[in-house]
Formats: structure tokens, C-alpha cells, sequence
């Protein structure tokens, strides 16, 4: 019996030693832009919904209008509704600038939830002879850079939607536990080669920062193939992949920062609203969350509780699975502009966080009871 309980001691540490090892191999494939080169020679077209933004759009927009390398470049911004003097703040920082037009969004109707309804109507509002959309929200600041080394990009990987991710940025004690967990869950999980399958479960993105080829786009149906996706940058990634298309991921942390969240109470309303979507149902996502303590969160217990009973060998399993863990979070962090010390060695607390989260998001739907920017997280 023995023996087969430090056995079971070491399976963590193997699961997180290959977890870990798989972050390595994929951070060595993830594409990256390169220097800045020639001016993109195509009509692109930046486009930012906003909604209740006032405190957020106003960098954004500044860093949009500072773009070089897009001759050919227009901004629209979809005000969604907004009450806290958005659309007045976006007039005063385009001044008259003629790249830049400001729409006003009507409510969604029926069946549509609100960032899909407004990526669709600014999609639809660009100029016909566009080719590449750039889709961005008002919490991402751009590199002057940025918009012409993603549509390079896009085309350099013959996709038809490339995200580049931001680098996360955070700042708030909660914030640095739980938002870097974006960035390794992917780089961890999702084999990297595999993206060039036209299988649309194995697939990514993100829409803080999303490059889509405008043809490509409109052959997946758009935003209004996936007008109630609460997830509504997975779905049109799928959407894409359905149609025919490639989809690439990037690592963008050289061309934008995002900071998602500013407090606690913004980020667990946040993942609230979303992380019941990212699960096929809640037993999925119970064996999901299970799986991550047995492997993340349950080494350094085992490795407190076997010195504490003298099992030095179990001890060093936990200590051993532990330390992988932490090597992992160490590797997708560098590989993405993360913080990569000393936030690593909270993982543990990180995947417990991550589940209580998961765990009020499926509550919380339950209730009927999820709302994001004064409106229900369901379509109507």
C-alpha cells in the first residue's frame, strides 16, 4: 500500500512535468511579427465597439490614431448605448481627423447579444473595398506598429483570422493571480501544430485583438453566424474554420497591452459572464476544474503533509509537481510579455481562484443572474 501511495504522489508531478514541457514546445512555435518593413498596400479598416468605455477609449483611440505603416487606414467606432459621455470623449480625441467615423449603435435585437450586433454592424458600415478588418476593444493600447505588422502577419500565415494576444497587463493583487492563467491555458493545453486542422473544436482566439481577412469573414457568415455566442471570438474562429479557413494564433505582446480588469469586483464579473460558455456543460467543466487541483493545486499539500508525517518521499513527489507547475507558468509568461517572477509561484492559489470562478459563473447562470454592462448575458 506503501508503495503504491507514493506512487500516486508522483502521477501530478509527471501530468505537470508534460504540461509543462508541451508550454516549451509551443512557445518555440508561436509566430511572432517581425521588424517593421514596407507599408501594408491594402485598404484596412480598424474597428472599435464601444460601450459605457469613457475611462478606457480614450488611449485606445489615441494609439490608433498613431499608426504608421497603413496608408490606407479607417477607424469607425460603434458607440453601443453608452451613458458616461463615450461618444462626446472619442469626438474630442478624433478632432477631425478624416480616418476616423463614429456610429451609433442601435440596441441588439432580438437574438443578438451586444459585442456581436456591434462588430457586425462595423464590419458592414467599412468601406466595400476593404480587404482586412482589425477588430479591437477599448482596452487594448497599440504600438505604433501594430495594426500593419498583424495584417502582415495575417497574410505571411495564409490565415483567415489571426489573433495577435495582447500582453496582459495587471495590476491589482487579484489581477496578477488569475489573469495570466489567459495566456498559459492556451500556450499549456492547445497543441499549437494542430491549428492548421480543419477541426473546429481545436482552435483559439481572442477578441481584444483579431485579424480577419474581410473575404474570409464574410464566407464564415461574420458576426452574425455567431450572433449569441456569449464567447463570440471562439465562435467566429470555429465559424472560420467551418467555412474552409485557416486560423493562427501570434504572439503579440510587442504590438498591445490589454488590461481587462481594474479591481476585483470587474474581474470576477468579468469571467462570471463567460467562463459558464467556455464548458461544454457543468459536469464538463467539474472534471476540468478537478483535474487542475489534482495537478496544480495538490502537490504542495502532499509535499507539506508527507514531511510533516516523515514520507520524504512523498514530500519530494509534491515538492517535484509543484515546481513543475511553477516552471510552466515561468515558460508561457516569457513567451507572452508576462510577469515571469515571482507571480509564478502562486499558481497553486491561481487554479483555486480559477475554480471558485468557474464554479459562481455556473451560479450565477443558474440564478439568472448575469449581467455585463446593464444588460443580460443571454440573447433576447
Amino acid at each position: 500500500m506503501t508503495g503504491m501511495t507514493t506512487a500516486l504522489a508522483w502521477l501530478p508531478a509527471l501530468f505537470a512535468a508534460a504540461l509543462a514541457a508541451h508550454a516549451c514546445v509551443n512557445a518555440r512555435l508561436l509566430p511572432r511579427p517581425g521588424s517593421p518593413a514596407e507599408p501594408v498596400d491594402e485598404p484596412v479598416a480598424v474597428l472599435l465597439p464601444v460601450r459605457d468605455e469613457v475611462t478606457r477609449v480614450g488611449p485606445c483611440l489615441r494609439s490608433l490614431l498613431a499608426q504608421r505603416g497603413v496608408p490606407r487606414l479607417a477607424i469607425l467606432v460603434l458607440d453601443d448605448g453608452s451613458t458616461d459621455g463615450t461618444a462626446d470623449l472619442v469626438r474630442a480625441v478624433a478632432g477631425d481627423d478624416p480616418r476616423v467615423r463614429l456610429l451609433a449603435g442601435p440596441p441588439p435585437p432580438t437574438g443578438w447579444l451586444g459585442k456581436p450586433h456591434a462588430c457586425q454592424r462595423l464590419a458592414d458600415a467599412a468601406d466595400p473595398a476593404t480587404t482586412a478588418l482589425v477588430f479591437v476593444d477599448a482596452d487594448v493600447t497599440l504600438a505604433p506598429d501594430a495594426v500593419a505588422a498583424a495584417v502582415r502577419l495575417l497574410r505571411r500565415s495564409e490565415a483567415a483570422l489571426l489573433t495577435p494576444y495582447p500582453r496582459i497587463v495587471a495590476g491589482t493583487a487579484g489581477e496578477r493571480l488569475v489573469q495570466p492563467l489567459l495566456q498559459w491555458s492556451w500556450l499549456t493545453f492547445l497543441p499549437l501544430r494542430a491549428l492548421r486542422s480543419r477541426r473546429p473544436s481545436l482552435t483559439a482566439a481572442g477578441g481584444q485583438f483579431l485579424v480577419v481577412d474581410r473575404a474570409g469573414y464574410r464566407a464564415a457568415g461574420g458576426h452574425a453566424a455567431v450572433r449569441g455566442a456569449v464567447l463570440e471570438d471562439m465562435a467566429l474562429a470555429r465559424a472560420v474554420k467551418r467555412a474552409g479557413g485557416r486560423v493562427a494564433l501570434a504572439d503579440g505582446s510587442c504590438l498591445a497591452d490589454c488590461r481587462m480588469y481594474r479591481s476585483w469586483a470587474e474581474l470576477s464579473d468579468g469571467y462570471a459572464k463567460s467562463l459558464w460558455a467556455s464548458f461544454g456543460s457543468a459536469a464538463g467543466a467539474t472534471a476540468v476544474v478537478a483535474t487542475l487541483l489534482l495537478v496544480y493545486a495538490a502537490p504542495p499539500v502532499l509535499a507539506v503533509a508527507g514531511a510533516a508525517a516523515g514520507r520524504w518521499t512523498v514530500a519530494a513527489a509534491g515538492l517535484a509537481g509543484y515546481a513543475c507547475g511553477v516552471a510552466g507558468r515561468v515558460v508561457t509568461a516569457r513567451a507572452t510579455g508576462g510577469r515571469a517572477w515571482p507571480d509564478p509561484l502562486a499558481q497553486p492559489l491561481s487554479v483555486v481562484l480559477f475554480g471558485w470562478l468557474v464554479a459562481r459563473s455556473f451560479r450565477l447562470r443558474r440564478a439568472g443572474r448575469l449581467r455585463w454592462r446593464g444588460r443580460p448575458v443571454a440573447p433576447s
